[in-house]
C-alpha cells in the first residue's frame, strides 16, 4: 500500500513538473534517471554502507548537479523563465502524500521520527499551503508576487531542513543523528526515487519560482 502510493506520488510529481516545464521534446534522461535508480535499488546498490564516497551521495548528488547546471546556463534559465508559475507552485501538493509515506515508513522501523511531522519536518505545510496560495494568487489574485515570492523562500527553507536531517541521519562516515534508528528507508526501491528525483524537482520548482519572481515582477499581471 505504501509503495503503491509513493509509486503514484511520483508519477504525479513527473506529470506536474513536465506540465510546468511544457518541454518541447521529451526529457529523455528522466525516465532513464528513474530506470536507473529503481534498478539500482532493487539490487541493494544504495544500502551499502562504509564506503566513500558513501552511496548514499548517488541518489542526491546527480540530480543537484542537474540543478546546478539549469541555474549557471544560459539555456536553463530560460527554461526556468518560460516555466509555468501556476504549476510549480501546483507541484508541491506531492509534499502531502510525501509525508504520509515518510510516517508509514517510520512505523515500519526504516526512517526515524525526526524525518516526519512527529519530529522536526514540517514540509507538510508547504504542501497543505501549495493549493491555498495557488488559489489567493492565480484565481482570487489576492496575494501578488512579493507573498509568492515570500512563500517559496520559506518553503524552500522547510525543504532544507528535512532534506540536512535526512542527510545527516543517513548511515554515512558523516552521520550526526539517529543512531538508533537511521535513515535507511530511502535506500530501498522505490523510495528511492524520494531524493533522487522528487526532492531535486520539488526545489527546483521553488528555485525557479524565485527566479521568476525577481527577474520579472509583472510575472503575474502578464
Amino acid at each position: 500500500m505504501t509503495a503503491t502510493i509513493f509509486i503514484l506520488t511520483t508519477a504525479l510529481t513527473l506529470l506536474f513538473f513536465y506540465r510546468a516545464l511544457q518541454p518541447r521534446k521529451p526529457r529523455l534522461w528522466i525516465p532513464a534517471w528513474l530506470i536507473l535508480t529503481a534498478v539500482l535499488g532493487i539490487s541493494g546498490f544504495y544500502q551499502v554502507t562504509g564506503t566513500l564516497p558513501p552511496r548514499f551521495v548517488f541518489l542526491l548528488g546527480p540530480a543537484f548537479l542537474v540543478i546546478l547546471y539549469a541555474f549557471l546556463s544560459k539555456s536553463g534559465r530560460d527554461t526556468a523563465l518560460k516555466a509555468s508559475l501556476k504549476w510549480l507552485t501546483l507541484l508541491h501538493v506531492v509534499r502531502i502524500p510525501v509525508e504520509w509515506v515518510l510516517l508509514q515508513l517510520h512505523y515500519e522501523g526504516l526512517i526515524p521520527d525526526l524525518m516526519t511531522p512527529l519530529g522536526y519536518n514540517y514540509d507538510v505545510l508547504s504542501g497543505i499551503s501549495a493549493p491555498i496560495i495557488y488559489y489567493f494568487t492565480f484565481v482570487r489574485k489576492n496575494i501578488g508576487w512579493r507573498g509568492l515570492l515570500v512563500w517559496n523562500i520559506l518553503c524552500l527553507l522547510l525543504l532544507i531542513n528535512i532534506v540536512t536531517i535526512a542527510i545527516l541521519s543517513a548511515e554515512t562516515p558523516i552521520q550526526q543523528l539517529a543512531f538508533e534508528q537511521p535513515n535507511v528507508g530511502v535506500t530501498y526501491f522505490p523510495y528511492v526515487w524520494l531524493p533522487a528525483l522528487i526532492v531535486p524537482m520539488v526545489m527546483y520548482a521553488h528555485l525557479a519560482g524565485i527566479f521568476q519572481l525577481l527577474k520579472k515582477k509583472d510575472v503575474l499581471t502578464s
